[in-house]
């Protein structure tokens, strides 16, 4: 069965989930020839580094995004490390959302390398999605030189575990046909939404792939997942009635640091938060966004963990004040008898500042 668009309509709607390949390390063998068909990560190389995107030759020797730099290297001995240009990403994603645009308003994208794309109604009027999939990849290929792979279904869900069938530079359809033999064979721990500690609790329920999860009732799995148990109850079933909305607002914007060494007093925690304070600020800027809370994390060397918070009562009003905000939160952490090994900064309850353009800022401190 096929559930309906939640706008009522009884068509089911044609959904595609675009998902650029490697895209960050992509980019850097695209524009550095030296660099092709070698083992890449993007990101940094120290000790404390962790890698963010790795190329396809990386992959095979078991790195990818997230891991510990160090760990990355013991595995690929060869692994060339390459700082990240976010804003060259930036600007590659522009142009692919542009090729989006010509299909369909209603791109909801995820990422700078990853969106989502309701074409039931498209500017094309083209009737088959994965036409219009194989011609969206086809255009970012020859606009970027970059290969993306794509996923076609009839919700979010499914197009988004169809765009990993056939990575690389692929894509597949699951329909409301092969969709539930599908979900009952996929391993939980490869459902979208479900995370490695998720995945952990859910094997000791004795849940382990999509028929496990289709057997427990909603009220089993409310009980021991909360909120995320309709989700869950939902999948199992093949029914994600999620929209595709352009205009999905963030909820916050962070960025975080590893320190080579560790950081044991003030003045070294307020220059190590500056620059973090200054990239947020900047995507606030680009994005016309303004954020009234601020919150500092805290990772100290034996990893323990703390985040801190401070609201102001009106929208914060530039780089310098949220600096001297951060700076305020952390002066109520210092002096620590721990080193610090990582400082993060998060701007949350974030809105448009097209909403007001007669603001006046004050900090409530």
């Amino acid at each position: 069965m096929i559930e309906p668009p939640s706008s009522g309509d009884s068509r089911p709607r044609k959904i595609i989930h675009i998902d650029m390949d490697a895209f960050y390390a992509s980019v850097e063998q695209r524009d550095n020839p030296e660099l092709r068909g070698k083992p890449v990560a993007v990101g940094h190389g120290e000790a404390r580094g962790v890698v963010a995107a790795a190329s396809y030759e990386a992959r095979t020797f078991g790195v990818h995004s997230a891991m510990a730099s160090v760990t990355a290297k013991r595995k690929c001995p060869e692994l060339i490390f390459v700082r990240p240009r976010f804003d060259a990403y930036k600007a590659i994603s522009l142009q692919i959302r542009e090729i989006f645009a010509e299909y369909t308003p209603l791109i909801e994208p995820l990422s700078l390398d990853e969106a989502y794309l309701d074409v039931t109604e498209n500017l094309k009027g083209m009737v088959i999605a994965t036409e219009i999939a194989e011609e969206i990849r086809t255009r970012i290929k020859t606009l970027t030189g970059l290969n993306a792979s794509a996923g076609i279904s009839y919700n979010k869900f499914l197009a988004k575990m169809a765009s990993d069938l056939n990575k690389p530079n692929g894509q597949a359809v699951i329909t409301p046909k092969n969709g539930p033999a599908f979900v009952e064979a996929l391993p939980v721990k490869k459902f979208h939404g479900v995370g490695p500690a998720t995945a952990e609790r859910m094997k000791r329920y004795g849940i382990e792939t999509g028929a496990d999860l289709k057997e427990k009732s909603l009220a089993f799995l409310q009980e021991h997942f909360g909120k995320s148990g309709p989700y869950f109850h939902g999948i199992a079933r093949r029914i994600d009635n999620r929209e595709v909305k352009s205009d999905r607002v963030r909820k916050s914007v962070g960025a975080e640091d590893t320190f080579r060494d560790d950081i044991h007093r003030l003045d070294e925690a307020m220059n190590g938060i500056a620059p973090l304070v200054d990239k947020v600020w900047r995507y606030c800027e680009a994005n016309d966004i303004w954020a009234r809370t601020a919150t500092v994390k805290i990772k100290y060397a034996d990893f323990k963990q703390v985040t801190r918070s401070r609201s102001t009562t009106m929208p914060i009003g530039g780089a310098d004040e949220l600096a001297k905000l951060c700076n305020v939160i952390l002066s109520g952490e210092f002096p620590t008898q721990k080193g610090v090994r990582l400082l993060g900064v998060t701007l949350s309850s974030l809105e448009s500042s097209s909403n007001d353009d007669d603001r006046q800022f004050a900090l409530d401190l």
